[in-house]
């Protein structure tokens, strides 16, 4: 592989990265307020005992934790390009 091909691949990966945490700080601010909603829909299920404030605090649930999956899946994204950015800086220091 050429050197300029290397060094397109890490501008390539480098961008990737940089929008990747971008979009991490929106998803941790997003399940920041998902997570109080829930605790907050929690509360408010205890103490009005009724199934709609159930149905809501379970739906609540389910959107906090697919928030956090996604979250998860980012941050394994992240790590998976930074692995290949560093194999991608030592191609390069062989060239």
């Amino acid at each position: 592989m050429g050197k300029q091909s290397v060094e397109r691949k890490l501008r390539k990966t480098g961008t990737r990265v940089r929008r990747l945490r971008d979009e991490l700080a929106v998803i941790d601010e997003q399940l920041a307020y998902l997570v109080d909603d829930t605790e907050d829909k929690s509360l408010r299920a205890l103490v009005a005992e009724n199934p709609a404030a159930a149905i809501e605090h379970r739906e609540a649930t389910g959107h906090s934790e697919a928030m956090a999956d996604h979250r998860r899946h980012v941050i394994a994204e992240i790590a998976a390009l930074e692995t290949h950015q560093d194999k991608l800086l030592d191609q390069l220091r062989l060239l």
